[in-house]
């Protein structure tokens, strides 16, 4: 009875949202108010009915409801009661169900939180989520239903996937998600404002909070996924270019631009056309990723079975979607007005090198990425792109974005002189060649400028902070209150800047780990760097569903007991599979990382890493979302763009 009330509730949902889409929309075209008004009720009751779907489907995997083809495919009895919750979103149908609650919350949240929007705005706004939100509803219901029954019910399910098995990548999907289908907001508003015509620094300042909240989410998610694999997976790194993780990147990247394009859309009305192609390309790249890991294209760790049915629904959907918002793109965006002009030395002209960089990068990981699968179809060609390619080519745009990053706010709007920026800026410049200079003794040089680059966007972020309080050059006292005064906006932007820095050096310290690979029976030792390595046992202990082959490994440290570790091989009977569980021994500034392989005639292959400086990568991502939601925070962000609205809409004629 429970799925059936789910099944019914995710039909009631769609029918809502293409309800949502006709109403918000042609009532704006008519500006007929009472649909204008019933718009953003068939949102929130569009929610809500997502929510019962997903608290279904979540009821039936912690009752065992086999019946459920779902919940026997990818649950069981002997599951943790953690990953039968989240197991729920951790397969192709309930992915796309929590992409849809996802989506339902954002359509929620501009109702409940866009009420000092212009009605007509905001009605479009919401009528384009609908559709969106319909299209994926209707691919849930036909070829990917959730709640589809399997008769007779097995006594036991399938098991969960082993990799999934795990808190990371338990909470890795919905942080991910919410950045994916948090761009649809942009996305409507851009869409919204090509259907109206016109696009003001108030829009710019209603878009810029959406697309900050949807890239402070997505950099979490990504963080949270490579962390996932750096532990999870035993290969000893953090990012490998595979093409789903690439997938998420290349929206990350149109994202960043998005966030700040819409800045000069809101202090200059310059780049509307720009912002809104950003905006479109975004969910577009969104959208895509789905696509790629739902439809078998890609070969990943990640991906999802292959489905020719999905896949060409999901083509569908990505072709009417994004064909449909690049033709209307096409028509309406030559009539709307152009903005400002201003000096190519100036902060709009810094802003726009940033999105010219940034998306070029992004063009060259979707090359690297969709050219091999593609050579393949049309050429008959095995090609392999892997990381010497994407960092070869990646490299060299990156170094000019990060110098553009912590230049750009010392800038000032519409035109700029080069000396008084210098000026300002030169102790975090000369600090990051002296830092390059000193890590290039004993370094490869791409890595000692890596360094140099993190210690200028780490200094350099804070400069216009520096500037701005009068720090060093004014009594402590008047510092602290010029910087109490601060935008909070200013500074989330330093620390995000700055958090970037902090992923970079991260980064240019793994480049320098160590790494070996023996075999040991117990009792043997080996020796990597100032460290000392003695396996004392190897033991079996059950686990909840799965059975574990354990090494006790001791580590000295220049002959002093440092500590001893267990890293894990877990073997799943159900799934039929084994995973290693890594140890890592951390104290920030390295990982010491070990890994039990298999066994061989009594020895047992270990694997031992040193990664300098590796939690830095997750920290820096950690630090850049913070410093984005400190730029939430900001009063301006809040209540400017209302009042303006309120004030503007007085003005109009009835």
């Amino acid at each position: 009875m429970i799925p059936e009330l789910g099944h019914f509730a995710l039909a009631l949902a769609c029918v809502l949202a293409f309800a949502q889409a006709f109403v918000g929309i042609w009532g704006a075209h008519r500006r007929d108010a009472r649909l204008i008004a019933a718009t953003p009720g068939l949102a929130v009751g569009q929610l809500l009915a997502l929510a019962a779907a997903a608290g279904c489907l979540v009821y039936s995997a912690v009752t065992n409801d086999f019946s459920v083809a779902n919940i026997a495919e990818n649950s069981a009895i002997a599951k943790p009661l953690l990953y039968k919750i989240t197991g729920t979103w951790g397969n192709h149908e309930g992915s796309i169900l929590l992409w849809g609650l996802i989506l339902g919350i954002c359509g929620g949240a501009v109702s409940l939180f866009g009420r000092n929007l212009p009605s007509g705005l905001r009605a479009r706004v919401l009528g384009v989520l609908g559709g969106t939100s319909a299209g994926f509803l209707l691919f849930a219901l036909t070829t990917s239903d959730a709640f589809a029954r399997l008769w007779p019910a097995p006594p036991d399910g399938a098991g969960m996937n082993p990799l999934l098995q795990d808190p990371g990548l338990a909470f890795h999907p919905p942080i991910l998600y919410t950045g994916y289908v948090g761009f649809a907001v942009p996305f409507a508003f851009a869409v919204a404002a090509l259907l109206e015509g016109r696009i003001d620094a108030a829009w710019g300042r209603w878009v810029r909070p959406w697309a900050l909240t949807s890239w402070a989410f997505l950099t979490c998610g990504i963080a949270l996924g490579s962390w996932w694999a750096y532990y999870e997976l035993g290969w000893g790194g953090y990012w490998f270019w595979d093409p789903v993780e690439n997938a998420s990147l290349m929206p990350w990247l149109t994202g960043t631009a998005l966030v700040h394009s819409a800045i000069v859309v809101e202090k200059r009305e310059s780049l509307k056309i720009w912002t809104v192609l950003l905006a479109i390309g975004t969910f577009s790249l969104s959208l895509s990723g789905t696509f790629l890991v739902r439809s078998g294209i890609l070969n990943s760790v990640h991906a999802f079975a292959n489905d020719p049915a999905r896949g060409i629904f999901i083509l569908s959907l990505l072709g009417l979607v994004i064909g449909g918002s690049l033709l209307l793109f096409a028509l309406r965006a030559p009539t709307l007005a152009s903005g400002g002009i201003f000096a190519p030395l100036s902060r709009e002209g810094a802003l726009v090198l940033n999105n010219i960089l940034l998306c070029s990068i992004c063009a060259v990981v979707i090359m690297g990425t969709m050219y091999p699968p593609f050579a393949d179809l049309l050429l008959g060609q095995k090609i392999s792109v892997g990381a010497p390619f994407f960092n070869a080519t990646v490299f060299p745009l990156a170094i000019p974005t990060f110098a553009v990053m912590a230049m750009g706010p010392l800038l000032p709007w519409k035109r700029a002189r080069l000396g008084p920026v210098l000026a300002h800026a030169w102790w975090a410049g000369l600090i990051a060649v002296i830092v390059a200079g000193i890590c290039a003794i004993g370094m490869k040089i791409v890595t000692a400028l890596a360094f140099g680059v993190a210690a200028w966007l780490i200094l350099g972020s804070f400069a216009e902070v520096v500037e701005r309080t009068l720090l060093f050059r004014a009594p402590v006292a008047t510092s602290f209150r010029r910087a109490r005064g601060l935008p909070t906006a200013v500074l989330g932007a330093a620390i995000a800047h700055a958090g970037m820095g902090v992923t970079i050096a991260g980064i240019a310290g793994v480049s320098l780990s160590q790494s070996k690979i023996v075999a040991l029976a117990p009792g043997g030792q080996t020796q990597l760097g100032p460290y000392h390595f003695t396996l004392l046992d190897l033991r079996d202990a059950p686990g909840p569903n799965y059975q574990a082959r354990i090494a006790d490994i001791a580590i000295t440290r220049n002959g002093v007991p440092f500590d001893t570790v267990h890293p894990e091989r877990r073997s799943f009977p159900k799934a039929q599979q084994t995973t290693s569980d890594v140890t890592i021994e951390t104290n920030f500034l390295r990982d010491l990382y070990v890994v039990l392989g298999e066994e061989r005639d009594g020895q047992a292959v270990l694997r031992f890493h040193i990664n300098p400086l590796a939690p830095w990568i997750w920290l820096g991502a950690l630090i850049m979302a913070a410093g984005g939601m400190l730029s939430l925070a900001d009063r301006r962000l809040r209540i400017g763009a209302p009042s303006r609205a309120r004030n503007a809409a007085a003005a109009l004629p009835a």
